[in-house]
């Protein structure tokens, strides 16, 4: 690569983070306010304790959520601390990190709406069947 096209990187790749720094910023911060607003008390009266419905409501929680990785790994802690089933936590944590419907508008404008939907959907069916894999593998 020669230095003129190393600075043209450069230059498109700051311009388009610059475009885009608002989205992400607004994603981030709607994000944070949700996390925030939902009180963790919550969770225990949405989970009956039953292997069908506990992955499936996981993923749709951690879907809507959605939040980066440590904040998923303390808060499976505190889920399982208060009593929700292994695999309900295992379907949230990796829905919360892998799907994210609030973050759905800001993905589909930088990487094209079927792409986002698709990738999305495809996720959240793969955080039902990891949690039942586990669950599987930890109890049968």
């Amino acid at each position: 690569m020669t230095q003129n096209q190393i600075k043209y990187s450069l230059i498109k790749t700051s311009r388009q983070l610059w475009r885009v720094l608002p989205i992400l910023l607004g994603t981030i911060l709607l994000v944070s306010l949700v996390n925030v607003l939902v009180p963790k008390e919550f969770f225990l009266r949405l989970f009956s304790g039953s292997s069908i419905l506990d992955p499936i409501l996981g993923a749709l929680i951690g879907s809507i959520l959605a939040g980066n990785p440590i904040t998923s790994y303390i808060l499976g802690g505190e889920f399982l601390k208060q009593g929700i089933s292994l695999i309900a936590v295992t379907s949230f944590i990796v829905a919360w990190v892998t799907v994210g419907i609030i973050q759905l508008p800001a993905e589909s404008m930088l990487l094209g709406k079927k792409f986002a939907v698709i990738r999305n959907v495809v996720s959240f069916v793969l955080s039902i069947i990891i949690a039942v894999v586990l669950y599987l593998i930890m109890f049968v």
